[in-house]
């Protein structure tokens, strides 16, 4: 009796164990060209087809590789599908042939902490606004130029599954086709942290003088105030494509060790790049 219980509980715990590495497991991504993101996991690749089971099912699916922009496998590899080889899908070459002239799209700015490779998804969107704001503040200074908007840029992202944690790893090409424009800036934000402690002392007192003024009585006080400094230390990139082609590729570190200098550093310069005119 108590091998049979001690049987079934084992088998419970492997089904569980089983169960849970199967809802756990990594899938493969495959970014179609109308940007829709289909998860499953991918069994087989040709030159025509990509096949394709999803979560939970054996049902083998076949999927035109005209219609794939590019895969995400589980393991972490990329795969870019061109438009050109091969690729008789119309709504591919009606996206390809709308891309607006004289527009320039922002990118999501990565912002990351250099000693432990974390990225922050809220600064990576406050570091991309605060660049998209300095284009249309200075909008008359890269005429003909037309920044496109920011909602745009990352509605259209969004869809092609792209964003700060894999923005670097998509090629320019690809960005514009899915951007629809011909001009890109993009930022990167590498940083360090370090601390010191610094001390103040006051001092205050006063002083007692007997009747016969000879004995004197004095009562100290002091006071020791402990301040401590975080800097910040800031590698800042800073590169613009024209037609896929890099025209300004510049990396600065700010002057000051303070929490948000950056910025200076991204203001200065978008004031040095091509695009920028004096008026």
């Amino acid at each position: 009796m108590i091998i049979k219980k001690l049987t079934a509980v084992l088998l419970m715990l492997f089904v569980s164990v089983f169960a849970f590495a199967q809802g756990g497991k990594k899938l493969d991504k495959i970014i179609k060209r109308d940007y829709q993101i289909i998860e499953g996991t991918i069994s087989k690749i040709s030159d025509k087809t990509v096949e394709y089971s999803l979560p939970g099912e054996t049902l083998t699916i076949s999927l035109d590789v005209s219609q794939i922009a590019r895969i995400d496998f589980a393991s972490g590899r990329s795969q870019t599908f061109d438009v050109s080889q091969g690729n008789s899908d119309s709504s591919a070459v009606v996206a390809a042939s709308q891309i607006k002239q004289n527009t320039i799209a922002v990118l999501p700015v990565p912002y990351l902490n250099a000693d432990n490779q974390e990225s922050s998804e809220d600064m990576a969107k406050f570091a991309q606004n605060d660049l998209y704001n300095k284009l249309i503040d200075k909008s008359s200074n890269i005429l003909p130029l037309t920044v496109q908007d920011l909602r745009t840029t990352n509605s259209l992202l969004h869809k092609a599954g792209i964003d700060h944690t894999n923005i670097d790893e998509t090629p320019i090409e690809d960005l514009e086709k899915i951007l629809g424009v011909d001009n890109i800036v993009a930022a990167k934000v590498s940083y360090t942290m370090n601390s010191g402690t610094t001390s103040t002392t006051y001092n205050s007192g006063n002083a007692k003088v007997s009747d016969n003024n000879k004995k004197v009585k004095t009562n100290d006080v002091s006071t020791t105030t402990a301040n401590t400094q975080v800097y910040y230390y800031y590698t800042v990139y800073f590169d613009m494509y024209k037609n896929t082609t890099k025209i300004y590729s510049q990396t600065r570190k700010p002057f000051l060790a303070v929490k948000d200098s950056w910025m200076d550093s991204i203001t200065y310069l978008l004031k040095r790049s091509p695009i920028y005119v004096k008026r």
